[in-house]
């Protein structure tokens, strides 16, 4: 997987630092857009309690996790827990969940239709192509009405779980990141939020259709298993769940991500 890294000094939490006064640093990994905008916010009320947080950018769903497992960071913000499983199932990694964060809708989008009654019999539709971000897409299209999934299919649900698809639709599964750059090169696509935002869309503006607030998808904050109960990341989480970054996500976002807390 090709990723890209912000050029940052010093790396991992700081063991110079042995008082719980003093300053300490952590490095954290985040996909660009909103999880990005909101660290930036996280790291402004942090830095008042004496953490300083380096914040690294990742273009793929997949590097952070690799990263944090590594050693290479000490958290990431940019999944939400079924995504997190199934890394987790699929690669062994010992990282686990340690507060939620921010919840995200799923959308549909479309550069040529107007409507979900616009869509044309054969249309394309672009989704993503990991297991849980797929199925994610799938569900939401069943949603819309647009096609029917096996009645066990859940969250995991594949193009094979669909049982009826009345429009014949085309499926088109890439990777989430490239889902918003198809939009010119198909009918529709159903993309996460946070590639949305860099392309320009803007949920509650332009979705044809949108994922409701009971999604299961509430993004979280991940560190190792071994360091799960570190000081440093108490004072993370009364960061990231302060009234000041509730108030940035609301004003910023303005419906399209609430606050999971």
């Amino acid at each position: 997987m090709v990723f890209n890294m912000l050029v940052f000094s010093g790396c991992g939490i700081d063991a110079s630092k042995n008082s719980e006064s003093e300053k300490s640093a952590i490095t954290i990994g985040v996909t660009p857009g909103p999880h990005a905008e909101i660290m930036e916010e996280v790291k402004k009320v942090a830095a008042k309690e004496g953490l300083d947080i380096k914040i690294v950018e990742f273009s793929d769903y997949i590097q952070p996790n690799v990263a944090l497992s590594n050693g290479e960071i000490d958290a990431n913000s940019y999944q939400h827990q079924p995504f997190l499983d199934s890394q987790i199932a699929d690669r062994g990694y010992k990282i686990e969940s340690i507060a939620k964060t921010v919840i995200f809708p799923m959308a549909v989008y479309s550069k040529k239709l107007k409507s979900l009654s616009d869509i044309p019999d054969g249309a394309i539709v672009s989704i993503p192509n990991d297991p849980t971000n797929g199925g994610r897409a799938l569900l939401i299209l069943e949603k819309a009405g647009l096609l029917k999934l096996k009645e066990n299919a859940g969250l995991s649900a594949t193009v094979a779980d669909i049982m009826e698809n009345p429009q014949h639709l085309q499926i088109k599964e890439l990777e989430a990141a490239q889902v918003a750059l198809s939009l010119m090169d198909v009918d529709f696509a159903v993309i996460n939020t946070n590639y949305a935002t860099q392309a320009g869309l803007v949920p509650n503006r332009d979705a044809l259709f949108i994922e409701d607030g009971k999604s299961p998808y509430a993004n979280i904050l991940v560190v190792r298993s071994e360091d799960k109960d570190k000081a440093v990341f108490k004072k993370l989480i009364k960061a990231y769940q302060s009234d000041e970054v509730k108030q940035f996500i609301t004003d910023h976002f303005q419906g399209s991500g609430t606050a999971a807390w």
